[in-house]
């Protein structure tokens, strides 16, 4: 369905990425953002899946700048492998390249943000600090809460889940506390880490099925032409 192109970024750097157009004109354009596992399958399903919604879905390859092309799977050495590439996030190159995205979705409508793991802070980022966007919706981003201060410019969706080792309950507390005034919080109590990935052992269907329910009305309501 979809097909890999390249993006270039404000300081000029070009970027892989993957698009998914759906059959008709489109309502609006979706920026996609990977978990640490590169624009994988799963990520470029995410990208068709909105594609089958009636969105335009860009997945831009966040990793480039430190290896092209980088992707993987879930066993435990490829976890460990891609556990590298955020041991010292450069937070702001990302922010360029996620710009590169939304700027090249703006014709096709309103413009929002999906992001998983990583790509969910990454989300949670894009909404506090760049322009263009209409919606965002982050999953599991970990590292969301050491930038909670930080005020969305456009709605905020997020979902946690409650078994998720790596993101501490407290920690979603804190977000709650300080963004739940302006951000729509969704804890699923059977969800760990990655639980929207069908290929991961920690995916949870009646979790993944609700959170893409609530994701979807959310970008409908507030991505109107």
């Amino acid at each position: 369905m979809g097909k890999q192109f390249t993006l270039s970024a404000s300081d000029s750097f070009k970027l892989g990425a993957y698009r998914a157009d759906p059959a008709g004109t489109p309502k609006g354009g979706i920026v996609v953002i990977q978990e640490i596992f590169g624009v994988n399958q799963h990520i470029r399903k995410v990208c068709d899946d909105f594609a089958k919604e009636g969105y335009a879905a860009v997945a831009p390859a966040l990793f480039d700048r430190t290896q092209k092309d980088f992707q993987c799977g879930y066993t435990p050495p490829e976890i460990e492998k891609a556990r590298t590439f955020v041991a010292k996030p450069d937070w702001d190159a990302m922010m360029r390249d996620t710009d590169a995205a939304i700027k090249e979705l703006k014709s096709a409508g309103p413009v929002g943000i999906v992001g998983f793991c990583m790509g969910g802070t990454i989300a949670f980022l894009g909404a506090t600090r760049l322009s263009g966007l209409s919606a965002a919706v982050g999953y599991y981003g970990g590292r969301i809460v050491a930038f909670a201060d930080e005020k969305p410019k456009c709605p905020m969706q997020l979902h946690f889940g409650e078994k998720d080792a790596s993101i501490p309950m407290t920690d979603v507390e804190i977000i709650k506390q300080k963004r739940g005034g302006d951000c729509e919080i969704y804890v699923y109590k059977e969800g760990g880490h990655g639980f929207h990935c069908d290929e991961r052992g920690s995916f949870h269907k009646d979790s993944r099925d609700l959170g893409w329910q609530r994701t979807t009305e959310f970008l409908a309501k507030h991505m109107k032409k």
